[in-house]
């Protein structure tokens, strides 16, 4: 029943730990911008004008502000900077080792003989109702 709400918070998470909160936020400043321009342009200029860097709103500058600083701190936990997206192993894995271990059901018996096996075989052929 928490399957749902718990794969949710996972999702907002991992949403939240990438940085697409920003990348909402800047859709959001680009299609207010689009509809402010278009009123006084044509839509292709309107368009054109909205993403040009020179004509940032402040939600714009904000956010790219935001951005480098979420990039420069996810860089300072990195030993000598960024990161080359590398990973190098220092330490080997331990070797997986595979033993027998000893299996005792409760349906088993002595000697491991399973449980009834000293019964009596049904008759054969098998009996007929009356």
């Amino acid at each position: 029943m928490l399957r749902r709400p718990q794969n949710l918070l996972v999702l907002l998470a991992w949403l939240l730990a990438t940085g697409c909160q920003w990348d909402l936020v800047q859709t959001f400043a680009w299609g207010r911008m689009t509809v402010a321009n278009a009123q006084t342009m044509p839509l292709t200029a309107a368009i054109t004008r909205t993403f040009t860097p020179d004509n940032m709103c402040p939600v714009c500058r904000a956010v790219a502000t935001a951005k480098q600083q979420q990039e420069q701190s996810r860089d300072a936990g990195v030993p000598g900077g960024r990161a080359d997206g590398k990973i190098l192993l220092v330490v080997s894995p331990a070797a997986l080792v595979f033993a027998p271990v000893p299996v005792q059901h409760p349906w088993l018996e002595h000697g491991g003989m399973a449980a009834g096996a000293s019964r009596a075989a049904p008759p054969l052929p098998p009996p007929r109702a009356a």
